[in-house]
Order: structure tokens, then C-alpha cells, then sequence
């Protein structure tokens, strides 16, 4: 893999302006790669070939791009052990995890081969006679796709399936934490019968070739995953040049647990969601809204669970959390445990850096307990394995805590009351809700995204996905008298 060096332009893997190293969360001393960085030149390149293959691409016609899909998914699903292993190896999160979230990326390929198919259009009665209509759905064009550290394949997938899906071509700025799985998914994706060009891999700092892409005039459409400062700033780039834009961004997800619910299950819930992935989830359930008949209880219960999972390195076996993913990541996070106390809220357990055999960035999974709502810990996005308890009297108190947020991407409900989960289904304002599940956990085919700080844009994922990597075409055709 030596020739793939973090920057693939026009069909061929080219040398960076410059070089980043690549380390293991898990084992400082375990260098992964070095990795190119693009520089504005590439950026251009990489623009330039995309827009010329994007023409060639939507030629291809719908089977060609069947094709095509098929083949990365079905490869992506039977390489899910050995990619899975290098994604954890390099973001941190358990080997089952990273397995998981591969096989998981190769299922987006597939579903979308599948509605590359199905784009299918309508035909329309003019009210004028001897007219006909029909509406189709055509490509935006040259879609760019800025996408996190976090799930460094599963995101970029949900992304880059339909984008190629519909007819577009893609030039991609992954998060330079994880360039690793970076390379491999464009290895596959460059291996296939396309365009040069048509797909595009071009890491490099945000605030130079970031930047300069979401702001150049060539892009047709952004689609984004990250933090709400970055959205924002993404947003008014794009508004200058009327450019389309999709933004899943922060969250803050409330899990109610009520009176009547399975307490061993809203504990299992409530750890897997909080805890899982390292709380380096835009999914994690952060604040748990508690009734107070039994708060004592569950907090009791989450606490030992909490204490109970095992902190080791990602590829290590039994290890349930894995480090976070950076030095910068864990000091925010030491950072947002000392303002928790310094808020007033009572530390139950965890929240300090661990040490291990192994050098890395490895924390225990922390609960706070004695929380309000107005506290920055329960209106910030942390990212980390931290969450909050908040007591409240009654089921309306606790929805009103949960809709009491700038966010709202994924909510939560644990109860045994049909008519309470069914009213939190109708007035939680969140793009997802669950009852009686974690807040993380989501299916590849249906859309995904929320309200408010959240997201913006058209949804991502299943059949909504042609909101937002297709343009709507109506036609009138005046074809006259038969002679």
C-alpha cells in the first residue's frame, strides 16, 4: 500500500504537498502510516477531473452504476474482519465495533446499487391539451463530502453510495485523525470499471483545503458531518454560491426512564448508549432524564454498570471501550469533567485517564448525578464517555427537559405505557426516536437526521437520500398532430 498515500486525483494515487503520521490510540508506539496532505493545486485537480467524468458517469446508465455499487459493497462486506481491524486499530473503538461499522459500510453500497435501479420518475396530465409532462430526478453534479473521525467508514458510505447512486462524482475530505480507512475505502472504490476521476480522495487541513472546497464555485452540492461551528461556517460558504447543503452536526440526546419501566433494561440501554464507541457518538444518550421514584435505583445500577466495563486497547479481547481517539479529544474531555463539578453536579464514578500496558488515550466512563438542564455539561456536545442524570417528578416534566435543547437528532423513551410512548413518538422534537432502545443504533435504509442545531438539509439514508443528490426535471413536450 505504499503508493496509497492519502490523495487519489484524476485515477491515480499522487504524493502530497506535505505528510501527517498516523499513531494508535491504543499504543502511541504503534505508527500506522504517514499520509499526504493535498494542497490547493490538488484540490483544483481533483475538481476539475470530477466534473469531466461526473458526464461520462451519468452516461454509464443505471445498470453500469448497479454494477459498479454491487461490487464495493459485496468486497467492503467480505473484508468487514480485516478493514475493521485497521479502522480500530487507528479510531480506537473495539474490534466488534469497527467489524461491524465496515460490514455495515458495505450494506450502504449494496441498498443503494439497488435504487440506482429504482429511480424511476413520474408522468404528469397537462392541464393544456396535447401536452405532455414527465418529471425526472438527474444528478446535482460534483458533490463534495466532508466527513468525521468518528465512523470513518460507515459515514463516508451513507454519503458516497448515492452520490455515485444518482449520477454524481465526489471529491472527499476525510478527517485527517483517520486516514487509514480513508485509503482503504477509496481502494476500493478506485479499483472498480469508472471514470478517472469520477471519485476523489483529498486529505488535507480544514482551514486550507476544507475551506477552499466548500467555497469553490465547481462544487454543486456539500454534504457534511461534523460540528455545528464548522456546519455554520460551511453553511454561509455555500450560500454565496447558491451551493446545495446537507449538515448532520451536534447533539445532546435525552433516554426518559419512567416509573414503570424495565429497570434492567433501561440500565443495559442507557450504558450501551452513553458508553459505546466511547461516547464518540453524534447518537449518544448524554442526558438521562430520570423520574424520581426511581432515580436512586437506576443511578445505583448505572453506576456498577459504568464501573463494570472493561477500558482497553481497541483490538485487545473483552475490551468494551476503547480509548478516545486523540490527546486533544481527552483533554476536552478532562476539560468538561472538572466543569461538571465545577457546575455543581456530583461525579458518581470515572471521568479520570487511565493507564494501561499500553500507552493511549484511555478513559473511565463517567456518570454525573445531581444535574440540571440549564448546566453547560447537559447543553454541550461532549463526545465522550460522559453522562448526565437529571431527576424529574412526573413523565411531562421529563419531555419537557428532553424538547428543552438546541439539538435534536435521536431521543429516547423507557416505559412499559403504550400511551406514554406513543405521545413521546408524537412530541419529542427529534429526527429519531426510540422506545424501549438505546438512543445509538440506527438502519441503513430509512433516513437518518434532526431538528434544530442538529442537521440541515435534506435527510440522509434510504430513499430520501434523492432529495438531496438529485435535482428534479419537469418536462413539456408539444409533439404535435401525427401527419
Amino acid at each position: 500500500m505504499e503508493q496509497m498515500t492519502g490523495i487519489h486525483i484524476a485515477g491515480r494515487w499522487v504524493a502530497g504537498a506535505s505528510e501527517i503520521e498516523n499513531r494508535n490510540p491504543s499504543d502511541l508506539s504503534d505508527l500506522i502510516g504517514r499520509y499526504g496532505q493535498a494542497d490547493a493545486a490538488q484540490l483544483d485537480e481533483a475538481l476539475d477531473a470530477a466534473r469531466r467524468a461526473q458526464v461520462a458517469w451519468w452516461a454509464a446508465g443505471i445498470q453500469k452504476r448497479h454494477d459498479v455499487l454491487m461490487a464495493i459493497g459485496t468486497e467492503l462486506m467480505a473484508r468487514a474482519e480485516e478493514i475493521g481491524r485497521m479502522l480500530s486499530r487507528e479510531e480506537g473503538k473495539p474490534l466488534a465495533e469497527g467489524r461491524g461499522e465496515v460490514y455495515r459500510a458495505g450494506q450502504f453500497f449494496t441498498y443503494f446499487a439497488a435504487e440506482a435501479l429504482r429511480n424511476q420518475g413520474d408522468l404528469a396530465e397537462s392541464v393544456r391539451p396535447g401536452i405532455e409532462i414527465d418529471v425526472r430526478r438527474e444528478p446535482v453534479g460534483v458533490v463534495a463530502i466532508v466527513s468525521p473521525w468518528n465512523f470513518p467508514v460507515a459515514t463516508p458510505a451513507w454519503k458516497i453510495a448515492p452520490a455515485l447512486a444518482f449520477g454524481n462524482a465526489v471529491v472527499w475530505k476525510p478527517a485527517n485523525l483517520t486516514p487509514a480507512s480513508a485509503v482503504a475505502l477509496t481502494d476500493i472504490i478506485v479499483r472498480q470499471d469508472i471514470p478517472a476521476g469520477l471519485f476523489n480522495l483529498v486529505t488535507g487541513p480544514g482551514r486550507a483545503v476544507g475551506q477552499r472546497l466548500v467555497e469553490s464555485r465547481a462544487v454543486d452540492a456539500i454534504s457534511f458531518t461534523g460540528s455545528v461551528p464548522v456546519g455554520r461556517q460551511i453553511a454561509a460558504s455555500a450560500v454565496a454560491n447558491m451551493t446545495k447543503v446537507q449538515m448532520e452536526m451536534g447533539s445532546k440526546n435525552p433516554m426518559l426512564v419512567m416509573d414503570d419501566a424495565d429497570l434492567d433494561l433501561a440500565v443495559a440501554h442507557a450504558a450501551n448508549a452513553a458508553f459505546g464507541g466511547t461516547g464518540q457518538k453524534c447518537t449518544a444518550a448524554s442526558r438521562l432524564i430520570v423520574h424520581e421514584a426511581v432515580h436512586d435505583a437506576f443511578v445505583e445500577r448505572l453506576v456498577a454498570a459504568a464501573r463494570a466495563l472493561k477500558v482497553g486497547h481497541a483490538l485487545e479481547d473483552g475490551t468494551q471501550i476503547g480509548p478516545v481517539v486523540s490527546e486533544d479529544q481527552l483533554a476536552q474531555n478532562l476539560d468538561y469533567i472538572a466543569l461538571g463539578k465545577a457546575e455543581g453536579a456530583e461525579l458518581l464514578c470515572g471521568g479520570d485517564r487511565l493507564e494501561r500496558p499500553t500507552k493511549g488515550f484511555y478513559m473511565a466512563p463517567a456518570v454525573f448525578a445531581g444535574t440540571r438542564n440549564d448546566m453547560r455539561v447537559n447543553r454541550e456536545e461532549m463526545f465522550a464517555p460522559v453522562t448526565c442524570v437529571i431527576r424529574a417528578g412526573s413523565y411531562d416534566e421529563a419531555l419537557a427537559i428532553a424538547n428543552d435543547s438546541d439539538f435534536g437528532l435521536t431521543a429516547g423513551i423507557m416505559t412499559r405505557s403504550l400511551s406514554r410512548a406513543s405521545h413521546f413518538r408524537a412530541n419529542m422534537r427529534a429526527g429519531c426516536v426510540m422506545v424501549n432502545l438505546p438512543t445509538a443504533g440506527t438502519d441503513y435504509h430509512v433516513p437518518f437526521g434532526g431538528r434544530g442545531a442538529s442537521s440541515f438539509g435534506p435527510r440522509e439514508q434510504g430513499r430520501y437520500a434523492a432529495e438531496f443528490y438529485t435535482t428534479v426535471k419537469t418536462a413539456y413536450v408539444a409533439a404535435g398532430a401525427p401527419e
